[in-house]
């Protein structure tokens, strides 16, 4: 076994020994990684990497978004779009066997391209076409799987 191989199956031994003494997982993930980087590259880089590392996660983009994907799934429900085009989802395709469950998935389609987020859709459309399933006699288990795989 080479040095790095070793220090990997001691920072999975420490790893489970801070699990056990009841060290948040987080915290615990990034005492051993953090110490394995110091260990195989040097001391010096480990710090700078855990100084900058945070603020460059916290500071990132793409997390300011997600506010904004809420906010639109919130309008659009609120507005009653999301009622709307799971209304019109279902005028087309009701008709066929199994329209609901097909008019559910693509509501969740246009609403999911409308908000961008499938939290936001997963939730709206349980609020909306759920209770629409369970009057049209669809099973618990179905109606939920139509939901989730939209």
């Amino acid at each position: 076994m080479s040095e790095r191989d070793l220090i990997a199956a001691g920072g999975f031994v420490v790893l489970f020994l801070l699990m056990l003494i009841r060290v948040p997982i987080g915290v615990a993930m990034g005492i051993v990684g953090v110490g394995g980087f110091g260990m195989v590259v040097g001391w010096t880089p480990a710090l700078n990497l855990l100084a900058t590392s945070p603020l460059r996660t916290v500071t990132d983009f793409n997390l300011t978004l997600i506010p904004f994907f809420i906010l639109m799934g919130v309008l659009a429900t609120r507005s009653g779009m999301s009622r709307e085009l799971f209304r019109a989802a279902n005028a087309t395709l009701g008709s066929f066997r199994g329209g609901l469950g097909i008019a559910t998935v693509g509501a969740c389609a246009g609403f999911s391209a409308i908000c961008g987020s499938s939290v936001a859709t997963a939730a709206t459309m349980t609020d909306i076409a759920y209770p629409e399933m369970k009057r049209a006699g669809y099973r618990d288990e179905v109606a939920t799987g139509v939901i989730a795989a939209g």
